[in-house]
């Protein structure tokens, strides 16, 4: 939906956070009064997958290369090429019929490393690495996001990257369907016939379709996926980004009431510590029960950098998660973790947490891409994603995850995570969003911006939780009108209940 907010932030930094929910970093920051795009990374992946299909995007591979990373590289899924050229890198984001320069940039810092590793910083976003790995292959790695991606050496850039592409309408209009018609996942599942919408609106384009027109059929187009990471960009006052039905932004006044609501079952004399500009906070409730709030996983700075996140986070965790609490007579009996008010942001933000609950590793989730072109069902081998134990406190007790339709992207992964835990946390609330995947950030060729999702995070058993969301255990309402207007908070008081009496029962729902 428009959303009245002065306009996203579309930079490769904070790609996960979901346009539909760029208010949220202002509305869901718990006050102390309350007493809160670019490259994705694969494993090894189906390599000959976009070459056997035939797809035009992908050009020859070279024979031999040894271990330098000079010259260009295709990524498997995501449509892009990478060149590296002397210290500078640069991306090309790449269709069938299109080729632009793509949103990231990268300087190297110092030289390669020993084992021919480049670490690359890049404008308002962090640091990229490529390493060599093997004949003509490469991996590339970010710290704000999880797993890597697998590059493979070709021996040119296709000649339309080096064109200026057309502006006319009917090409931003075709270079937008095209983009989706290769990497977008879920069409079967959500029943759109892709082909069809293009015949649909396509004859409604020509070259004298203003930019008003132009928007209003690209946002017609994408609507019907009700997909959080689906979106158009003109400008700060001009975008769209699609939501799952049902769901209802906050304001300023509903996040008041939800707040009030929250303090008044937390119980009497309970009192919060609050981190990261508010968006984490936590309250000893009697009974030795922890209550955890996290409502963004980024923006915990005023700087907004990662490494910044990453400090404030950690900085939180060991305040939380002290031996007192983990360890003797005086430990937490149950931890409540409240993520019903999450807008998302770094996926390894969560996994930071999620260490913090655990004392052996476990599997997390598995994270894959679409990979061809002309198949939707083609995708990169599934990479294995691990939470691994902190070295120092950790919380190994029940645990109670509340959720909702609030719990968008990171917030999903993050509760995505913690099902291979032992003992399984319950969930309580409503399903979660269903949006998983990094938001593959795409601009067009008359400059406007906008993102898709083009990955699964799957489970064990590789199911994915798209479009559905992740199921509560215990289904409780949460932050409707009926609950606030009577300070009410069923999945809280719940939580609290179950914690009590040792979640008998409950706990099995892993997903």
């Amino acid at each position: 939906m428009n959303n009245p907010s002065p306009g996203p932030n579309h930079g490769h930094r904070h790609r996960r956070v979901p346009l539909l929910l760029a208010a949220l970093t202002a509305l869901t920051a718990l006050t102390a009064t309350a007493a809160c795009t670019g490259p994705a990374r694969a494993a090894r992946s189906d390599t000959d997958a976009r070459t056997a299909s035939g797809d035009p995007t992908t050009a020859r591979p070279t024979q031999a290369s040894g271990a330098s990373l000079e010259g260009v590289w295709r990524m498997d899924g995501y449509g892009t090429l990478l060149t590296i050229k002397g210290r500078s890198l640069r991306t090309y984001e790449t269709t069938a019929i299109s080729c632009l320069p793509g949103s990231v940039t990268g300087t190297r810092a110092g030289v390669p490393d020993a084992h021919g590793r480049s670490r690359f910083t890049v404008p308002d976003s962090v640091p990229i690495t490529v390493s060599p790995a093997g004949a003509d292959r490469a991996r590339l790695t970010m710290e704000d996001t999880v797993g890597r991606r697998t590059l493979h050496r070709v021996d040119a850039l296709p000649d339309r990257c080096a064109k200026h592409p057309p502006r006319d309408p009917r090409a931003v209009f075709d270079v937008f369907w095209q983009t989706y018609a290769e990497n977008y996942p879920f069409f079967r599942a959500k029943k759109i016939d892709w082909a069809a919408v293009r015949d649909r609106y396509r004859p409604r384009i020509t070259d004298r379709t203003t930019d008003d027109e132009l928007f209003a059929v690209l946002r017609k187009m994408i609507e019907p996926l009700h997909d959080a990471h689906t979106q158009v960009v003109v400008g700060p006052r001009q975008w769209f980004a699609g939501s799952r039905p049902g769901t209802v932004l906050p304001t300023p006044e509903s996040t008041a009431r939800i707040d009030k609501a929250i303090t008044a079952n937390l119980g009497p004399g309970v009192t919060w510590r609050t981190w990261a500009q508010g968006r984490l906070a936590y309250a000893d409730l009697p009974g030795r029960i922890g209550y955890f709030r996290v409502t963004q996983f980024s923006h915990y700075t005023k700087k907004g950098d990662y490494a910044g996140d990453v400090a404030e986070l950690d900085r939180a965790l060991n305040s939380v998660f002290t031996k007192a609490r983990t360890r003797g007579p005086a430990a937490l009996r149950g931890l409540i973790i409240d993520v019903r008010l999450n807008g998302g942001g770094a996926d390894p933000l969560g996994l930071r947490i999620a260490s913090r609950l655990t004392d052996h590793p476990y599997l997390a989730y598995s994270k894959r891409a679409r990979n061809n072109p002309q198949d939707p069902g083609k995708f990169t081998t599934p990479q294995p994603i691990q939470v691994r134990p902190h070295r120092g406190p950790v919380y190994t007790g029940p645990i109670a995850v509340l959720t909702g339709l609030l719990t968008i992207s990171a917030g999903e992964t993050f509760t995505q995570s913690l099902t291979g835990r032992s003992p399984a946390p319950t969930r309580i609330g409503e399903n979660t969003q269903g949006v998983f995947s990094d938001i593959l950030d795409r601009t067009l060729p008359n400059g406007w911006s906008f993102g898709l999702p083009n990955e699964e995070f799957l489970t064990p058993d590789g199911h994915t939780f798209d479009g559905a969301g992740i199921p509560p255990a215990v289904p409780a309402p949460v932050f409707t009108d009926k609950e606030l207007s009577t300070r009410r908070d069923s999945a809280l008081t719940r939580a609290k209940e179950l914690l009590a009496d040792g979640i008998h029962g409950t706990a099995g729902n892993g997903g």
